[in-house]
């Protein structure tokens, strides 16, 4: 049974989706005016994490992820560039494509964008103003009437007396309730627009989700996700406006990934203390942000440091250790304890540290059997990859991980000083040895002797050279 803790009620719940066997998710997706940060990939990480488990145990996922393709940070990013907002969208749209795709983020079974969904926003503001739920103001715009949900500040947990306005909330003479917030604005000169009963201009960004949600999944689904930055207000009014439209419950579980902290702040790009996925894929493989970013329990805060990402890249060196130099085996583990404490750990609210610590102990596993049964070692590392993947990490060939991008390695010339140097070592040559180990390390290559055979690996980092193979003196005895 899987437990899911519910941001509405506050408690972990059994989780049961309205159809057996099918789960409706639904989480907020970018708004495309700039590159993705990776505080925004924490909380998209931790949704493609949560899809994959859900599949691996066995249900049907219909999985939307929304482009807001229309907004203020749009309009306002493509005047400063002095181009068309459809070319800031489709350049940005791209860009976090691309960058899923690089972290291994699964595609969506659904994207729609918000502007391919006017009409249904249309007909949803008409249901709320019919009946009284909306209203137009003296300049055009419809705003939501929060004072008419009884139930406003639900998700929240708290009184609607007590909300304070918050991101994205306009205070206006206008409005008659500073918490009201925009359906639909009228369109300034220049400013994209579409045609309305209410006059040209185009949908608030609340309106947007409640829209492409209800029309894809239904007017109750099952998950809602998104960051704990959008609990408030853009959840509470998601649920304020789809439940005074339909007059059913709009979703069965929230769903709120944890912030991503510098300093123990909340990266974001208001406070200017982020980094783009770009940023730090210049200096570390997209697995190593992966496994950072899926360390930490979903719903809690994590900490980002450079030594937290060398920390995420030692833990997956341990992983790949375990798999390498093994042999190719069709035969899968079956009941194995292993799987069944990971599944556990997974089925208590998706808790992917102590699935993690399950997959060391496997990995640990592994390297005792690698001494007697390496067919054994292979059957348990065929289930190390398979349970990785369910987490998005493990899938590379180890030689591939340890040895990185080679476009710019002269691969030849490496082997070629490797084979030096093993000669070298058997004429007992130890000086140099060191000298072609210390050429090798200013090429960023780390070697590691076995007793049979030497492996090489690209430090990410750069760190002190190894002085002498740590095997020197088993040759020199």
């Amino acid at each position: 049974m899987i437990k899911i803790y519910n941001s509405l009620t506050q408690k972990k719940e059994i989780f049961k989706p309205l159809e057996e066997g099918k789960v409706r998710l639904y989480v907020c997706g970018p708004t495309v005016y700039d590159f993705c940060h990776i505080g925004n990939a924490r909380s998209f990480t931790a949704f493609d994490g949560i899809v994959r488990y859900l599949r691996f145990r066995g249900y049907e996922v219909i999985y939307v992820r929304n482009i807001t393709d229309i907004d203020d940070k749009i309009i306002k990013r493509a005047n400063e560039n002095h181009e068309d907002f459809n070319t800031v969208v489709e350049r940005f749209t791209e860009a976090f494509r691309e960058d899923m795709r690089v972290l291994n983020l699964l595609v969506p079974t659904y994207e729609p964008r918000a502007t391919e969904f006017i009409p249904h926003i249309i007909s949803l503001i008409e249901k709320l103003i019919s009946n009284k739920s909306a209203y137009v103001a003296e300049n055009g715009d419809v705003y939501y009437d929060v004072r008419q949900f009884k139930s406003y500040g639900c998700l929240a947990h708290r009184n609607i007396d007590e909300l304070e306005s918050g991101a994205r909330i306009e205070i206006s003479d206008i409005k008659r309730d500073p918490l009201d917030f925009v359906l639909w604005k009228i369109a300034k000169p220049g400013e994209p627009n579409w045609a309305s009963p209410w006059g040209a201009g185009r949908p608030g960004w609340h309106i947007e989700c409640s829209a492409m949600s209800t029309r894809i999944l239904g007017e109750t689904f099952d998950i809602h996700g998104g960051g704990k930055d959008l609990v408030f207000p853009h959840h509470e009014n998601e649920i304020a406006q789809s439940e005074a439209a339909t007059g059913k419950k709009f979703v069965n579980y929230w769903l709120h990934a944890g912030y991503l902290q510098i300093d123990k702040e909340k990266m974001s790009k208001s406070l200017g203390n982020f980094f783009t996925i770009r940023d730090i894929l210049k200096e570390y493989s997209p697995e190593v942000l992966r496994y950072l970013l899926v360390s930490g329990h979903y719903r809690s805060p994590l900490n980002f440091s450079k030594e937290l990402l060398q920390q995420a890249r030692n833990a997956l060196e341990r992983f790949y250790t375990a798999l390498r130099d093994l042999p190719h085996t069709a035969d899968e583990l079956i009941d194995s304890e292993y799987e069944q404490k990971f599944i556990e750990a997974m089925d208590d609210d998706f808790n992917t540290p102590i699935a993690l610590s399950v997959l060391f102990e496997l990995a640990h596993e592994i390297q005792r059997l690698r001494e007697k049964d390496l067919e054994l070692a292979a059957r348990h590392a065929l289930l190390l990859k398979k349970l990785g993947g369910v987490l998005g990490i493990l899938q590379d060939d180890p030689l591939n991980f340890f040895q990185g991008k080679k476009d710019d390695l002269d691969v030849l010339k490496i082997e070629a000083l490797i084979a030096a140097r093993n000669q070298a070592r058997a004429d007992k040559n130890w000086a140099e040895a060191d000298r072609i180990r210390q050429e090798l390390a200013d090429m960023r290559v780390v070697l590691e002797d076995s007793l049979f055979k030497t492996t090489w690996k690209i430090r990410e980092e750069d760190g002190e050279s190894e002085s002498r193979e740590q095997d020197e003196r088993l040759t020199r005895s």
